[in-house]
């Protein structure tokens, strides 16, 4: 049997003693139980470039340097028409 669940979006601060305190009241009459999930942000997310560069290197890439990989040239495609 599936349960049928709800989403409420809030935020909230986690104190030193990790404890979740809500910004606001929830909008579910209680007492009741819940599935929490808690977000947050990655401070050391790497950018982008780093991304690139890192997947650049990785070695399961390495096959797309084999000039058997070469099969299209710029005369493959068509170019695209953009309506203004």
């Amino acid at each position: 049997m599936r349960t049928q669940m709800t989403a409420v979006e809030m935020t909230g601060t986690i104190d030193e003693h990790n404890q979740l305190h809500l910004d606001d009241k929830l909008p579910i009459t209680g007492p009741t139980r819940v599935r929490v999930i808690v977000l947050t942000t990655v401070e050391d997310e790497i950018s982008e470039e780093e991304w690139l560069k890192a997947a650049a290197r990785n070695p399961a890439f390495q096959f797309l340097h084999d000039a058997a990989e070469e099969i299209y040239t710029i005369e493959d495609g068509k170019p695209i028409e953009v309506e203004k």
